[in-house]
């Protein structure tokens, strides 16, 4: 089986997906590869990274936050705190899926490898 890379964030003020949240996906190391940019699907997931794109080594996903928070109905008349959330990690093993969920609220934030 191909290892694969996959997010999904949930809007903790709206009870959803953050359907449409942009962020960018790049390696760090061995080597820096360009980022790449995708938007969430309306659910908030997406397939980042699979088959050969997807190799050990060091990655940084980009959450675009702010930018979502502001094109989203007001909550509780709150102005984004947070502009980008920056999730550095390490693949050691590319052949088995990794999922990088975030939960999101206007003051915090929290992530983990998932399943």
């Amino acid at each position: 089986m191909a290892g694969k890379l996959t997010t999904h964030v949930l809007d903790t003020v709206r009870g959803v997906g953050a359907g449409g949240l942009r962020i960018s996906v790049r390696r760090l190391a061995p080597e820096v590869t360009a980022s790449r940019m995708v938007a969430l699907g309306d659910d908030g997931r997406a397939l980042l990274l699979e088959g050969a794109d997807f190799t050990a080594g060091q990655y940084e996903i980009v959450f675009f936050v702010g930018e979502y928070r502001r094109g989203t109905p007001p909550q509780s008349g709150t102005e984004p705190f947070f502009e980008d959330v920056p999730v550095r990690f390490s693949v050691g093993d590319p052949s088995r899926a990794y999922h990088v969920p975030l939960i999101m609220s206007p003051f915090g934030y929290t992530t983990y490898l998932g399943s």
